[in-house]
C-alpha cells in the first residue's frame, strides 16, 4: 500500500488532499513483517560483513526468528512496557530483536555500538532497561555494568556467524509461533536518546503510530517509493532515527529488500562497491557522508551505480552538494528535515517539485510546520523564527522519558519547538538558518552557519567545514571556520586567505570567516552531525 499516488504531478495538491487514517490498534511488527507472509519468500534483508560473509533472509525467516526470540524474551520475564536495549550494528539480529520486542508490546532501546561505557551506562540506567542484547564488541563493557544497574537482569550476547553466543541459543529454544500483543497505535514502541549536542541526552518515546506517520515523507523523499526492482541501503546506524525509522522499517513495510552491511566506518570506495554489487536504487546518506563521496574521483562513471533517489538529512545539504549530485550522479538529492521527536515532516520530491538549493523543501503531506516567534505565534513569510511542528500529528513523540517538564518546555500553543531557526519564503519553501545556539550575532548581523559552510565547500581545497561564532570585543562575535582539507592540499596562511576571499566574493563582507583553522577532522555526534558545541568550547 502506498500513501501517495505515484501518478500525481503537483506537490501542493497532494498536500491539500491528503488525510490520515490511523487505526486504533497497530503494531510495528505487524505492519512491516507479519502482513507480508502471503508472499513470505520475498527477500527482506541482504546481509554482508567486512569478512565477505553474506546471507539473504526472506520475510518468512524474519517472522520465524522474531517469534522465537519473542517467546525466549517472555520466558526471561520481559513484559509489555519493559525496555529492551539493542547494542548492535546492521545485522540480522538487530532486525529480529526489534520485531520480537514490538510483538511483546515491550519497548526497544537502540544504542550505537560506538558508545563507550559511560554513554551506555547513562542510557541503560536512565531507561531502566531490563534486558540488553549486545554485540560481542560491547559485551564486556555492559557485563561490567550489571552490578551497578539494579534493573538490568539479563545480558544476551550475539555476533553473526558465531552460534555459540546466547542469542542464537535462545532462538533455538524458543517456539516459532507467537501471539502478538494487541497494542494500540498510541502505545510506546521505541525509546531513542537524542544525540545530546547540548546538555545530557533525553530519551524520546516513540509510539507505534509513528511508523505510519513516516511513510508519506519516505515515499516522496525517495521519488515515489517503491518502484519495480527497488533496493534500499543506508550507511546510517540502525540505532538512530535516520537508520531505523527512515530506512529499515519503511523499506520492510513496502516489502523492498534492504542491505545490511556490518563493515565499520564509512569508506567511499567500499560504499560505491556495495551499492553497485546490490544494485541499490534508493538510499539515505547524511550530508557528511555525501561530502566524503564527493571527494572520490570518478564516483559514478566508473562504478555503474543505479541510484534513482538519495534522501539526505541531519545537517544542511546546501547548494554545492545539490549541484554535485546533478552533475556527477545524475539525480537531484532530496533534502529532508526532521528530528528524533518529530520525524520526516519537511522535504523535497525532485520528480514533481524541483528543489530550491539551500531550502529544506516543504511540509510533507499530513504534516503542518510553522515558523513561530517567542510567544508561539506564526510569523510572516520571510521573517526568521523558530521552526515548529503541530503536535496533532502521528509522528509526534509521546514525550521525553521520565521528564515531563522537558516535554512541556518544548510545546507552545500546540506547536512543538524544534530549536531550529529558519523562515518560509513566499512560495512555501522552508529555509534553515541554524540551531538557536548556532546562529552568529556579529556587529548587529544575524548569520546562519549553513550558507557559509556551503560556500566554503565550493573551494576545491575544502572537503569539510564547520562555522561558529567566536567571541569578539568589537563585534560581539566573528565568524570562524574550521576546515578539513582535501587529501592533496596542504594548510598554509596563503590558502586560508584564498578561501576567505572566495567566501567574501560569493557572500558578503560581514559573512566571510575572519578566522580559519585547519583541522584533521570535525567533532561529530554518532549520528553524523557536527558538534559545534565542541568547537565553541575551544574558543571560550
Amino acid at each position: 500500500m502506498q500513501f501517495i499516488d505515484p501518478t500525481a504531478t503537483d506537490f501542493d495538491d497532494i498536500h491539500r488532499q491528503f488525510r490520515w487514517s490511523i487505526p486504533e490498534y497497530l503494531n510495528v511488527a505487524q505492519q512491516v513483517c507479519e502482513r507480508h507472509q502471503q508472499d513470505s519468500a520475498r527477500p527482506a534483508i541482504y546481509y554482508e560483513n567486512d569478512k565477505g560473509e553474506t546471507a539473504v533472509y526472506d520475510f518468512a525467516a524474519l517472522k520465524k526468528l522474531s517469534d522465537q526470540l519473542a517467546n525466549a524474551l517472555r520466558a526471561l520475564g520481559v513484559e509489555a512496557g519493559d525496555r529492551v536495549a539493542i547494542v548492535l550494528p546492521q545485522t540480522i539480529e538487530t532486525v529480529v530483536a526489534h520485531l520480537a520486542i514490538f510483538k511483546l508490546g515491550a519497548v526497544s532501546l537502540p544504542l550505537a555500538i560506538l558508545f563507550g561505557p559511560e554513554a551506555l551506562e547513562y542510557r541503560l540506567r536512565d531507561s531502566g532497561s531490563r534486558v540488553v542484547i549486545a554485540h560481542k564488541s560491547r559485551y564486556d563493557d555492559i557485563n561490567n555494568l550489571i552490578g551497578e544497574l539494579p534493573e538490568l537482569q539479563t545480558l544476551i550476547g550475539c555476533s553473526y556467524g558465531e552460534r555459540k553466543y546466547e542469542f542464537w541459543n535462545l532462538l533455538e529454544r524458543g517456539r516459532d509461533q507467537f501471539q502478538m500483543a494487541n497494542t494500540r497505535a498510541d502505545d510506546p514502541a521505541c525509546l531513542i536518546y537524542t544525540s545530546g549536542t547540548t546538555g545530557p541526552p533525553k530519551g524520546a518515546l516513540i509510539a507505534h503510530r509513528a511508523v505510519i506517520g513516516n511513510f508519506p515523507g519516505f515515499e516522496m523523499s525517495q521519488n515515489f517509493f517503491p518502484q519495480l526492482a527497488d533496493v534500499f541501503w543506508t550507511p546510517a546506524d540502525w540505532a538512530w532515527t535516520g537508520g531505523l525509522w527512515d530506512a529499515l522499517l519503511p523499506a520492510l513495510n513496502y516489502g523492498v529488500p534492504i542491505v545490511a552491511y556490518e563493515g565499520g566506518g564509512f569508506d567511499p570506495e567500499r560504499v560505491c562497491r556495495l551499492m553497485r554489487d546490490y544494485a541499490v536504487t534508493n538510499t539515505f546518506i547524511p550530508p557528511t557522508a555525501l561530502k566524503m563521496l564527493r571527494a572520490l574521483p570518478g564516483i559514478n562513471s566508473s562504478r555503474e551505480l543505479r541510484l534513482r533517489a538519495i534522501m539526505s538529512a541531519g545537517e544542511q545539504v546546501g547548494a554545492e552538494l545539490i549541484h554535485w549530485g546533478r552533475e556527477v550522479l545524475g539525480l537531484t538529492i532530496n533534502e529532508m528535515w526532521g528530528q528524533t521527536e518529530f520525524n520526516y515532516i519537511v522535504g523535497n520530491c525532485s520528480v514533481i517539485m524541483p528543489p530550491r538549493p539551500g531550502s529544506m523543501g516543504k511540509a510533507y503531506p499530513g504534516h503542518r510546520v510553522e515558523v513561530i516567534d517567542d510567544a508561539g505565534e506564526p510569523v510572516a513569510d520571510g521573517v526568521e523564527g523558530e521552526l515548529a511542528a503541530c503536535c496533532d500529528d502521528p509522528v509526534m513523540f509521546l514525550g521525553y522519558w521520565n521528564n515531563e517538564q522537558a516535554t512541556q518546555e518544548k510545546i507552545s500553543n500546540n506547536w512543538f519547538r524544534t530549536g531550529d531557526v529558519g523562515f518560509r519564503d513566499e512560495d512555501g519553501f522552508l529555509w534553515f538558518v541554524g540551531r538557536k545556539d548556532d546562529v552568529i550575532s556579529s556587529a548587529g548581523y544575524r548569520i546562519g552557519p549553513g550558507e557559509i559552510e556551503d560556500s566554503l565547500l565550493k573551494h576545491p581545497a575544502v572537503m569539510q567545514a564547520a562555522v561558529i561564532g567566536k567571541p569578539d570585543e568589537l563585534r560581539g562575535q566573528i565568524v570562524k571556520a574550521f576546515v578539513v582539507l582535501s587529501k592533496l592540499c596542504e594548510a598554509s596562511p596563503e590558502l586560508a586567505t584564498e578561501i576567505q576571499l572566495s567566501v567574501r566574493e560569493r557572500l558578503s563582507a560581514h559573512e566571510y570567516p575572519r578566522e580559519i583553522e585547519f583541522i584533521d577532522s570535525l567533532p561529530m555526534t554518532t549520528t553524523g552531525k557536527v558538534r559545534r558545541i565542541d568547537l565553541r568550547a575551544r574558543e571560550s
